[in-house]
Protein backbone atom coordinates (compact mmCIF):
# COMPACT_ATOMS: atom_id res chain seq x y z
CA UNK A 1 0.00 0.00 0.00
CA UNK A 2 1.05 3.69 -0.85
CA UNK A 3 -0.27 7.13 0.52
CA UNK A 4 -0.40 9.57 -2.68
CA UNK A 5 -0.93 13.28 -1.70
CA UNK A 6 -1.71 15.65 -3.97
CA UNK A 7 -1.78 19.47 -3.04
CA UNK A 8 -4.27 22.42 -3.80
CA UNK A 9 -2.17 23.38 -7.29
CA UNK A 10 -2.60 19.59 -8.41
CA UNK A 11 -5.92 19.76 -8.01
CA UNK A 12 -6.78 23.10 -8.82
CA UNK A 13 -9.44 22.23 -12.12
CA UNK A 14 -11.19 19.49 -13.44
CA UNK A 15 -8.13 19.59 -16.18
CA UNK A 16 -5.47 19.09 -13.20
CA UNK A 17 -7.84 16.06 -11.52
CA UNK A 18 -7.53 14.06 -14.93
CA UNK A 19 -3.81 14.34 -15.16
CA UNK A 20 -3.75 13.14 -11.61
CA UNK A 21 -6.22 10.37 -12.36
CA UNK A 22 -3.70 9.12 -14.90
CA UNK A 23 -0.62 9.62 -12.16
CA UNK A 24 -2.90 7.31 -9.61
CA UNK A 25 -4.00 4.96 -12.44
CA UNK A 26 -0.08 3.94 -13.30
CA UNK A 27 0.14 3.03 -8.85
CA UNK A 28 -3.06 1.21 -8.84
CA UNK A 29 -1.75 -2.31 -8.54
CA UNK A 30 -0.40 -0.59 -5.08
CA UNK A 31 -3.71 0.10 -3.43
CA UNK A 32 -3.00 3.57 -3.44
CA UNK A 33 -4.69 6.04 -0.28
CA UNK A 34 -5.20 9.98 -2.29
CA UNK A 35 -5.28 12.67 0.25
CA UNK A 36 -5.99 15.38 -1.13
CA UNK A 37 -5.93 19.51 -0.60
CA UNK A 38 -8.63 21.89 -1.25
CA UNK A 39 -8.98 22.77 -5.25
CA UNK A 40 -6.81 25.62 -5.22
CA UNK A 41 -7.14 28.75 -2.85
CA UNK A 42 -10.34 27.45 -1.35
CA UNK A 43 -9.25 27.18 1.77
CA UNK A 44 -8.43 31.37 1.79
CA UNK A 45 -11.69 32.40 0.27
CA UNK A 46 -13.84 30.15 2.63
CA UNK A 47 -11.50 31.94 5.59
CA UNK A 48 -11.98 35.60 3.76
CA UNK A 49 -15.95 34.70 3.73
CA UNK A 50 -16.01 34.20 7.62
CA UNK A 51 -14.02 37.21 8.33
CA UNK A 52 -16.59 39.06 5.87
CA UNK A 53 -19.44 37.43 7.67
CA UNK A 54 -18.20 38.37 11.74
CA UNK A 55 -17.42 41.75 10.56
CA UNK A 56 -20.87 42.59 9.06
CA UNK A 57 -20.15 42.48 5.14
CA UNK A 58 -22.84 39.88 5.01
CA UNK A 59 -23.53 40.83 0.82
CA UNK A 60 -19.86 40.25 0.05
CA UNK A 61 -19.77 37.22 1.87
CA UNK A 62 -22.81 35.83 0.26
CA UNK A 63 -21.54 36.71 -3.46
CA UNK A 64 -18.40 35.31 -2.37
CA UNK A 65 -19.89 32.01 -1.35
CA UNK A 66 -22.43 31.94 -4.82
CA UNK A 67 -18.78 32.35 -6.47
CA UNK A 68 -17.05 29.46 -4.95
CA UNK A 69 -20.18 27.01 -5.13
CA UNK A 70 -20.30 27.68 -9.19
CA UNK A 71 -16.57 27.04 -9.18
CA UNK A 72 -16.97 23.69 -7.56
CA UNK A 73 -19.88 23.26 -9.57
CA UNK A 74 -18.67 23.85 -13.21
CA UNK A 75 -15.33 21.89 -12.14
CA UNK A 76 -17.35 18.63 -11.34
CA UNK A 77 -19.68 18.99 -14.14
CA UNK A 78 -21.01 15.92 -15.48
CA UNK A 79 -19.98 13.72 -12.86
CA UNK A 80 -22.78 13.39 -10.95
CA UNK A 81 -22.42 14.59 -7.40
CA UNK A 82 -24.04 18.43 -7.98
CA UNK A 83 -26.75 16.91 -5.42
CA UNK A 84 -23.73 16.29 -2.71
CA UNK A 85 -21.96 19.44 -2.99
CA UNK A 86 -25.44 21.51 -3.19
CA UNK A 87 -25.36 20.01 0.50
CA UNK A 88 -22.31 21.00 1.22
CA UNK A 89 -22.81 24.26 0.48
CA UNK A 90 -26.29 24.69 2.18
CA UNK A 91 -24.59 23.48 5.45
CA UNK A 92 -21.99 26.08 4.47
CA UNK A 93 -24.57 28.99 3.70
CA UNK A 94 -26.09 28.21 7.33
CA UNK A 95 -22.72 28.10 9.12
CA UNK A 96 -22.04 31.70 7.51
CA UNK A 97 -25.63 33.26 8.85
CA UNK A 98 -24.49 31.46 11.90
CA UNK A 99 -21.15 33.85 12.27
CA UNK A 100 -23.06 37.23 10.81
CA UNK A 101 -25.23 36.98 14.28
CA UNK A 102 -22.27 36.09 16.33
CA UNK A 103 -20.40 38.37 15.14
CA UNK A 104 -17.54 36.28 16.22
CA UNK A 105 -14.72 33.60 14.79
CA UNK A 106 -13.78 31.44 16.90
CA UNK A 107 -11.04 28.59 16.80
CA UNK A 108 -14.45 25.90 16.49
CA UNK A 109 -15.86 27.55 13.73
CA UNK A 110 -12.32 28.11 11.67
CA UNK A 111 -12.16 24.71 12.25
CA UNK A 112 -15.90 24.20 10.92
CA UNK A 113 -15.81 26.00 7.69
CA UNK A 114 -12.19 25.86 6.78
CA UNK A 115 -12.82 21.81 6.51
CA UNK A 116 -15.02 21.85 3.79
CA UNK A 117 -12.55 22.93 0.94
CA UNK A 118 -11.27 19.26 1.89
CA UNK A 119 -14.46 17.84 1.94
CA UNK A 120 -15.60 19.33 -1.19
CA UNK A 121 -12.40 18.48 -3.36
CA UNK A 122 -12.09 14.85 -2.02
CA UNK A 123 -15.79 14.41 -3.02
CA UNK A 124 -15.18 16.04 -6.55
CA UNK A 125 -11.08 13.86 -7.01
CA UNK A 126 -13.07 10.53 -5.86
CA UNK A 127 -16.09 11.22 -8.81
CA UNK A 128 -13.60 12.11 -11.13
CA UNK A 129 -11.48 8.92 -10.74
CA UNK A 130 -14.59 6.65 -10.98
CA UNK A 131 -15.26 8.76 -14.09
CA UNK A 132 -12.05 8.27 -15.59
CA UNK A 133 -12.11 4.77 -14.71
CA UNK A 134 -10.88 3.89 -11.73
CA UNK A 135 -12.37 1.69 -8.81
CA UNK A 136 -12.66 4.87 -6.75
CA UNK A 137 -14.18 5.18 -3.31
CA UNK A 138 -14.55 8.50 -1.15
CA UNK A 139 -13.57 8.61 2.52
CA UNK A 140 -14.41 11.17 4.96
CA UNK A 141 -10.97 11.98 7.05
CA UNK A 142 -13.07 12.85 9.90
CA UNK A 143 -13.97 9.07 10.29
CA UNK A 144 -10.49 8.44 10.50
CA UNK A 145 -7.81 11.16 11.76
CA UNK A 146 -9.21 11.47 15.47
CA UNK A 147 -7.63 14.54 17.16
CA UNK A 148 -7.45 16.80 20.62
CA UNK A 149 -9.61 19.67 21.22
CA UNK A 150 -7.13 22.25 20.10
CA UNK A 151 -9.07 23.60 17.30
CA UNK A 152 -6.94 24.93 14.65
CA UNK A 153 -3.65 23.47 15.39
CA UNK A 154 -5.11 19.77 16.13
CA UNK A 155 -3.00 16.89 17.58
CA UNK A 156 -3.89 13.54 16.31
CA UNK A 157 -4.71 10.97 19.08
CA UNK A 158 -2.48 8.23 17.48
CA UNK A 159 -3.88 5.57 19.11
CA UNK A 160 -7.71 5.78 17.74
CA UNK A 161 -6.44 7.15 14.44
CA UNK A 162 -4.08 4.12 14.04
CA UNK A 163 -7.38 1.73 15.00
CA UNK A 164 -9.54 3.64 12.69
CA UNK A 165 -6.76 3.54 9.82
CA UNK A 166 -6.68 -0.29 10.00
CA UNK A 167 -9.49 -0.50 8.00
CA UNK A 168 -8.02 0.90 5.22
CA UNK A 169 -5.65 -2.52 4.95
CA UNK A 170 -9.18 -4.76 3.38
CA UNK A 171 -10.27 -1.74 1.14
CA UNK A 172 -13.74 -1.62 -1.00
CA UNK A 173 -12.08 -0.07 -3.51
CA UNK A 174 -8.47 0.06 -5.54
CA UNK A 175 -8.59 3.52 -4.61
CA UNK A 176 -9.10 5.54 -1.47
CA UNK A 177 -9.93 9.13 -1.70
CA UNK A 178 -10.22 11.63 1.34
CA UNK A 179 -9.27 14.99 2.29
CA UNK A 180 -6.31 15.78 4.28
CA UNK A 181 -6.08 18.83 7.08
CA UNK A 182 -9.28 17.74 8.54
CA UNK A 183 -10.39 15.16 11.22
CA UNK A 184 -12.41 15.26 14.34
CA UNK A 185 -12.68 15.36 17.75
CA UNK A 186 -13.54 12.06 20.18
CA UNK A 187 -16.63 14.07 20.06
CA UNK A 188 -17.36 13.61 16.84
CA UNK A 189 -16.55 17.76 16.25
CA UNK A 190 -14.48 18.57 13.22
CA UNK A 191 -11.18 20.00 13.72
CA UNK A 192 -7.63 20.62 11.64
CA UNK A 193 -4.16 20.06 11.74
CA UNK A 194 -2.91 23.79 10.96
CA UNK A 195 -2.13 25.16 7.24
CA UNK A 196 -0.41 22.74 5.23
CA UNK A 197 -1.71 20.03 7.57
CA UNK A 198 -2.80 17.76 4.37
CA UNK A 199 0.88 16.87 3.78
CA UNK A 200 0.67 15.55 7.63
CA UNK A 201 -2.54 13.75 7.09
CA UNK A 202 -0.88 11.83 3.99
CA UNK A 203 2.14 11.00 6.73
CA UNK A 204 -0.35 9.92 9.90
CA UNK A 205 -2.09 6.98 7.32
CA UNK A 206 1.06 6.33 6.09
CA UNK A 207 2.70 5.22 9.02
CA UNK A 208 -1.32 3.94 10.57
CA UNK A 209 -1.72 1.33 7.53
CA UNK A 210 2.52 1.02 7.63
CA UNK A 211 2.69 2.27 3.81
CA UNK A 212 5.63 0.83 1.69
CA UNK A 213 5.80 4.68 0.70
CA UNK A 214 4.50 7.89 1.02
CA UNK A 215 4.59 10.68 -2.20
CA UNK A 216 3.54 14.19 -1.83
CA UNK A 217 2.70 15.68 -5.33
CA UNK A 218 3.49 19.29 -5.88
CA UNK A 219 3.82 21.89 -8.54
CA UNK A 220 7.79 21.50 -8.56
CA UNK A 221 10.45 18.30 -9.33
CA UNK A 222 11.29 17.52 -5.45
CA UNK A 223 13.55 19.40 -3.15
CA UNK A 224 15.96 21.76 -4.61
CA UNK A 225 19.52 23.46 -3.91
CA UNK A 226 17.83 26.65 -3.07
CA UNK A 227 14.44 28.16 -2.97
CA UNK A 228 13.49 28.98 -6.72
CA UNK A 229 11.50 32.20 -5.85
CA UNK A 230 14.93 33.16 -5.20
CA UNK A 231 16.90 31.49 -7.18
CA UNK A 232 15.56 30.10 -9.72
CA UNK A 233 18.88 28.07 -11.21
CA UNK A 234 19.41 25.19 -8.36
CA UNK A 235 19.64 21.57 -8.60
CA UNK A 236 17.12 18.79 -7.78
CA UNK A 237 18.04 17.33 -4.79
CA UNK A 238 18.16 13.60 -5.51
CA UNK A 239 17.56 11.96 -2.13
CA UNK A 240 18.01 13.39 1.16
CA UNK A 241 17.48 12.43 5.16
CA UNK A 242 14.69 12.89 7.84
CA UNK A 243 16.83 15.20 9.40
CA UNK A 244 17.60 17.24 6.86
CA UNK A 245 14.09 17.33 5.11
CA UNK A 246 12.81 18.63 8.59
CA UNK A 247 15.06 21.39 9.03
CA UNK A 248 14.71 22.67 5.13
CA UNK A 249 10.75 22.53 6.11
CA UNK A 250 11.09 24.80 9.24
CA UNK A 251 13.81 26.88 7.54
CA UNK A 252 11.16 27.62 4.43
CA UNK A 253 11.01 24.89 2.36
CA UNK A 254 7.79 25.19 1.26
CA UNK A 255 7.18 21.43 -0.75
CA UNK A 256 7.13 19.88 2.51
CA UNK A 257 5.36 20.47 6.05
CA UNK A 258 7.36 20.28 8.78
CA UNK A 259 5.63 17.88 10.93
CA UNK A 260 5.34 15.32 7.90
CA UNK A 261 8.11 13.87 8.43
CA UNK A 262 7.54 12.97 12.08
CA UNK A 263 5.30 9.86 11.85
CA UNK A 264 7.31 8.82 8.83
CA UNK A 265 10.29 8.46 10.74
CA UNK A 266 8.70 6.40 13.51
CA UNK A 267 7.66 3.93 11.09
CA UNK A 268 10.63 4.23 8.80
CA UNK A 269 8.22 5.06 5.72
CA UNK A 270 10.15 6.70 2.59
CA UNK A 271 8.84 9.95 1.64
CA UNK A 272 8.85 10.64 -1.90
CA UNK A 273 8.52 14.30 -3.53
CA UNK A 274 6.89 14.35 -6.66
CA UNK A 275 5.86 16.50 -9.41
CA UNK A 276 2.42 16.02 -10.97
CA UNK A 277 2.94 18.41 -14.06
CA UNK A 278 5.95 16.17 -14.60
CA UNK A 279 5.48 12.66 -13.46
CA UNK A 280 7.89 11.06 -15.08
CA UNK A 281 10.62 12.99 -13.17
CA UNK A 282 12.15 11.03 -10.47
CA UNK A 283 11.65 13.87 -7.26
CA UNK A 284 13.43 13.97 -4.08
CA UNK A 285 13.73 10.58 -1.87
CA UNK A 286 13.60 10.86 1.71
CA UNK A 287 15.07 8.55 3.58
CA UNK A 288 16.84 8.11 6.93
CA UNK A 289 19.91 7.17 5.84
CA UNK A 290 20.69 8.45 2.85
CA UNK A 291 23.96 7.49 1.16
CA UNK A 292 26.49 10.55 2.22
CA UNK A 293 28.19 12.46 -0.89
CA UNK A 294 30.91 14.96 -1.14
CA UNK A 295 29.32 18.12 -0.53
CA UNK A 296 28.74 19.77 3.01
CA UNK A 297 25.72 21.16 2.10
CA UNK A 298 22.35 20.11 0.63
CA UNK A 299 20.23 22.69 0.31
CA UNK A 300 19.68 26.29 1.50
CA UNK A 301 16.44 27.11 2.78
CA UNK A 302 15.44 30.64 3.74
CA UNK A 303 12.61 32.39 5.85
CA UNK A 304 11.42 35.85 5.01
CA UNK A 305 9.42 38.25 6.97
CA UNK A 306 11.86 37.96 9.86
CA UNK A 307 11.79 40.24 12.99
CA UNK A 308 14.76 40.48 15.07
CA UNK A 309 14.36 41.24 18.63
CA UNK A 310 18.22 42.41 20.59
CA UNK A 311 17.45 42.21 24.61
CA UNK A 312 19.81 43.66 26.95
CA UNK A 313 19.96 43.79 30.70
CA UNK A 314 23.21 44.84 32.80
CA UNK A 315 20.70 44.38 35.70
CA UNK A 316 20.52 40.48 34.96
CA UNK A 317 24.54 40.47 34.37
CA UNK A 318 25.40 36.73 35.48
CA UNK A 319 21.50 36.78 37.37
CA UNK A 320 19.94 33.33 37.34
CA UNK A 321 16.86 33.21 35.52
CA UNK A 322 16.99 35.55 32.92
CA UNK A 323 16.78 33.66 29.96
CA UNK A 324 13.40 31.80 31.85
CA UNK A 325 11.60 35.48 32.08
CA UNK A 326 12.75 36.06 28.65
CA UNK A 327 11.24 32.33 26.93
CA UNK A 328 7.73 32.89 29.55
CA UNK A 329 6.98 35.97 27.90
CA UNK A 330 7.10 34.21 24.27
CA UNK A 331 5.43 31.28 25.82
CA UNK A 332 2.31 33.27 26.92
CA UNK A 333 2.29 34.86 23.88
CA UNK A 334 2.52 31.50 21.93
CA UNK A 335 5.03 32.97 19.67
CA UNK A 336 7.48 30.69 18.56
CA UNK A 337 11.17 31.71 18.43
CA UNK A 338 13.34 30.34 15.75
CA UNK A 339 16.82 31.62 15.89
CA UNK A 340 18.98 32.84 19.54
CA UNK A 341 22.25 34.20 20.28
CA UNK A 342 22.87 34.74 24.13
CA UNK A 343 25.73 36.63 25.90
CA UNK A 344 25.90 37.46 29.92
CA UNK A 345 23.79 40.01 29.32
CA UNK A 346 22.15 40.12 26.09
CA UNK A 347 20.02 37.83 24.35
CA UNK A 348 19.38 38.55 20.63
CA UNK A 349 16.55 36.32 18.60
CA UNK A 350 14.05 35.71 15.97
CA UNK A 351 10.56 35.56 15.43
CA UNK A 352 8.23 35.33 12.08
CA UNK A 353 4.91 36.14 14.01
CA UNK A 354 4.44 39.91 15.13
CA UNK A 355 0.57 39.48 15.97
CA UNK A 356 1.63 39.80 19.75
CA UNK A 357 5.18 41.80 19.28
CA UNK A 358 3.86 45.09 21.06
CA UNK A 359 2.54 42.81 23.88
CA UNK A 360 5.86 40.91 24.41
CA UNK A 361 7.97 44.17 23.87
CA UNK A 362 6.08 45.86 26.52
CA UNK A 363 6.40 43.09 28.89
CA UNK A 364 10.44 42.50 28.57
CA UNK A 365 10.90 46.30 28.63
CA UNK A 366 9.92 45.22 32.58
CA UNK A 367 13.52 43.88 33.35
CA UNK A 368 15.48 44.35 29.91
CA UNK A 369 15.67 47.39 27.00
CA UNK A 370 14.43 46.00 24.08
CA UNK A 371 15.18 47.12 20.07
CA UNK A 372 13.63 45.70 17.42
CA UNK A 373 15.04 45.28 13.69
CA UNK A 374 12.36 44.40 11.11
CA UNK A 375 12.85 43.30 6.96
CA UNK A 376 14.99 40.95 8.38
CA UNK A 377 15.65 37.04 6.83
CA UNK A 378 17.11 33.78 7.69
CA UNK A 379 18.91 32.12 5.18
CA UNK A 380 19.74 28.57 6.32
CA UNK A 381 22.98 25.94 4.79
CA UNK A 382 21.56 22.43 5.82
CA UNK A 383 23.41 19.32 5.35
CA UNK A 384 24.28 15.67 7.04
CA UNK A 385 28.05 16.56 5.67
CA UNK A 386 28.18 19.68 7.93
CA UNK A 387 29.07 18.03 11.31
CA UNK A 388 32.39 16.51 9.58
CA UNK A 389 33.42 19.48 7.26
CA UNK A 390 35.93 21.80 8.80
CA UNK A 391 35.67 24.97 6.64
CA UNK A 392 32.37 25.40 5.98
CA UNK A 393 31.91 28.49 8.10
CA UNK A 394 34.90 30.16 6.45
CA UNK A 395 33.82 29.18 2.79
CA UNK A 396 30.00 30.89 4.15
CA UNK A 397 31.73 34.42 5.31
CA UNK A 398 33.93 34.62 2.37
CA UNK A 399 31.17 34.25 0.38
CA UNK A 400 28.99 36.62 1.79
CA UNK A 401 31.55 39.36 0.99
CA UNK A 402 30.07 42.85 2.02
CA UNK A 403 26.78 41.41 3.32
CA UNK A 404 26.68 41.57 7.26
CA UNK A 405 24.64 38.82 8.61
CA UNK A 406 22.90 40.26 12.13
CA UNK A 407 22.89 36.56 14.18
CA UNK A 408 25.08 33.19 12.80
CA UNK A 409 24.13 29.94 14.97
CA UNK A 410 24.87 26.33 14.34
CA UNK A 411 21.98 24.00 15.58
CA UNK A 412 23.07 21.74 17.96
CA UNK A 413 21.94 19.12 15.34
CA UNK A 414 24.79 20.45 13.72
CA UNK A 415 23.26 20.02 10.55
CA UNK A 416 22.79 23.50 9.76
CA UNK A 417 24.17 26.67 9.97
CA UNK A 418 21.78 29.81 10.01
CA UNK A 419 22.51 33.69 9.55
CA UNK A 420 19.86 36.38 10.06
CA UNK A 421 20.74 38.83 6.87
CA UNK A 422 19.35 42.12 6.02
CA UNK A 423 15.95 41.33 3.53
CA UNK A 424 17.37 43.40 1.30
CA UNK A 425 20.63 41.70 1.01
CA UNK A 426 18.57 38.21 0.70
CA UNK A 427 18.88 37.29 -3.05
CA UNK A 428 22.33 38.11 -3.13
CA UNK A 429 23.30 35.56 -0.01
CA UNK A 430 21.62 32.74 -1.55
CA UNK A 431 23.08 33.31 -4.83
CA UNK A 432 26.67 33.86 -3.72
CA UNK A 433 25.77 30.81 -1.01
CA UNK A 434 25.06 28.94 -3.93
CA UNK A 435 27.93 29.60 -5.55
CA UNK A 436 30.41 28.95 -3.21
CA UNK A 437 28.62 25.03 -2.13
CA UNK A 438 27.19 24.18 -5.15
CA UNK A 439 29.60 25.11 -8.41
CA UNK A 440 30.76 21.59 -9.30
CA UNK A 441 27.64 19.42 -7.99
CA UNK A 442 27.94 15.67 -7.60
CA UNK A 443 25.94 14.00 -10.38
CA UNK A 444 25.10 11.24 -7.66
CA UNK A 445 23.31 13.74 -5.17
CA UNK A 446 21.90 16.24 -7.52
CA UNK A 447 21.02 17.16 -10.94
Amino acid sequence: MIVMKFGGTSVESAEAIRRVAGIVAREVNRDPVVVVSAMGKTTNKLLAIASQAVSGEERQARQDLDGLRTFHLTEAKGLGVDEKIESLFQELSALVDGLAILGELTPRATDAISAYGERLSSLIVAAHFAHCGLDAGHLDARDYVITDTRHTQAAPLFPKTNARLQELKTPANNVRVMGGFIGSTEDGVTSTLGRGGSDYTASIVGAGIGAEEIQIWTDVDGMLTADPTIFPDGYRVKVCSFAEAAELAYFGAKVLHPATVLPAIERDIPVRILNSRRPDSPGTLIVSDPIPGPSPVRSIACKRNITLLNIVSTRMLMAHGFLRRIFEVFDRYETPVDMVATSEVSVSLTIDNTRALTAIKAELEAFADVSIEENQAIVCMVGENLRRCNNVSARAFAALDGIRPRMVSQGASQLNLSMVVAAADLRRAVESLHREFFSTPDPASFE
